[in-house]
């Protein structure tokens, strides 16, 4: 992984002007079949597992609730702003018009989840604790939403000081993509953004709103973004020539170059992976995996690592999400974004113990696939009901995502 300097830009991206098809559609070079029964994996159901067995149990089987932190909130505000930003001529695009993207989108947000605004509601009294006044429960803090949203104008600097959004076009924003691997795992997730230089090259960009990791959990950090390329190289054809982390809060750029040879062994890690989750859901074994990333946690009193008790086993359901059956959907990224869905290096193969530990079979469930959002041949992204490039998955769903999000 190459770290860059502050606003170093790839020229061979810097002013592509990439063309935009309205209505056009889009379909994979490798179609998934329309009804799909084997399981299927995304970034963060990934992470998870390899974080620890319990809790892709939590998330994924149990669906247990997790309240969003400001900061995870803070993280999907700044991705809705810099989406937005892009549907702006491209001489507008300056910090002055990012940051007056941030209220409205933020007012988008809770729109979409009301639920959201509870984050920033009247502190409880230290002395009796209850809210100050029982009638402004519905109501939020004006200074505490004052700093939350004054943070995410902050990290929208740190973007500034390393790209100029004036320069180039993104092919695609927040687009899904899925393909079949080995003819029975279903690989899908969202991609903040495609670039696509005149030559046919691909860059893969992914936001963070955390600090830039130390190298020893770089690796950890490029995970998703494998997952990505090697869904664009099985169905284009083609390596993307570059994947790029933008870490805002530090105004970092970490660029990365993959092989074919280097997804060829991150595929077999996937369906490894996958393999190992079957066998844990068949034999309902899903076990604790201790870290320093357990202080995170939002399931402690189910953990038996702190004395809890996991809930009753539910019974078979479908379990790939909610939404459109098979594919993930922002708000399913929500929480499996958060800190402590810090996936283990990429590369590991079959030999993680995460991997290799009792773990499995869902009960195959027949369902619906739609097309993947990716294409064969230069990238021509047309505006959907989510804005230019933004693959439409049907309902508006919010998308929360980590601000540490080392794979996310």
């Amino acid at each position: 992984m190459v770290r860059s300097a502050p606003r170093r830009v790839l020229c061979a991206f810097s002013s592509y002007p990439s063309p935009s098809l309205y209505a056009m559609t889009v379909t994979s070079s490798i179609p998934v079949p329309v009804t799909f029964s084997g399981p299927s994996l995304s970034p963060s159901r990934a992470a998870d597992f390899k974080t620890c067995p319990l809790l892709f149990r939590f998330r994924t089987i149990d669906k247990l609730p997790e309240q969003p932190s400001a900061d995870q909130l803070r993280g999907t505000l700044v991705h809705a702003v810099l989406e937005s930003l892009f549907d702006l001529p491209a001489t507008e695009r300056t910090p002055t018009a990012a940051a007056a993207l941030v209220t409205p989108s933020w007012e988008r947000l809770v729109a979409q989840e009301p639920g959201l605004a509870e984050l920033f509601a009247p502190a409880l009294d230290a002395v009796t604790e209850v809210l100050p006044d029982t009638d402004s429960l519905a109501e939020v803090d004006p200074q505490r939403l004052a700093d939350f949203l004054a943070g995410a104008a902050e990290l929208l600097h740190g973007y500034f000081a390393v790209e100029d959004p004036r320069r180039f076009e993104p092919a695609e924003r927040e687009s899904l993509v899925n393909t079949l691997v080995d003819d029975e795992l279903l690989i899908r997730g969202y991609i903040d953004r495609l670039d696509v230089s005149p030559a046919g090259d691909l860059r893969v960009v992914d936001y963070k709103t955390g600090g830039a990791p130390r190298e020893a959990f770089e690796g950890r950090a490029l995970f998703q973004l494998k997952f990505y390329a090697l869904v664009l190289w099985r169905t284009r054809g083609v390596v993307p020539r570059v994947l790029r982390l933008l870490y805002l809060k530090d105004a970092e750029v970490c660029d990365y170059s993959p092989d074919a040879e280097e997804l060829e062994r991150f595929e077999r890690t996937l369906v490894a992976l996958s393999r190992a989750i079957e066998r844990a859901k068949q034999d309902r074994d899903f076990r604790p995996k201790p870290s320093r990333l357990c202080g995170w946690c939002s399931h402690q009193a189910f953990c038996p690592e702190f004395g809890g008790t996991p809930p009753p086993y539910p019974e078979p359901v479908e379990i790939s999400g909610v939404g459109v059956p098979g594919q993930p959907t922002r708000a399913d990224a929500a929480v499996a974004d958060s800190v402590t869905a810090g996936p283990a290096a990429a590369d590991s193969d079959a030999t993680d113990p995460a991997v290799a530990g009792p773990t499995v079979a869902r009960p195959v469930v027949a369902r619906p696939v739609i097309a993947s959002s990716v294409i064969a041949g230069p990238i021509v992204a047309g505006p959907t009901a989510g804005g230019p490039g933004t693959a439409d998955t049907g309902a508006e769903v919010t998308r929360l995502v980590d601000p540490t999000d080392d794979d996310m």
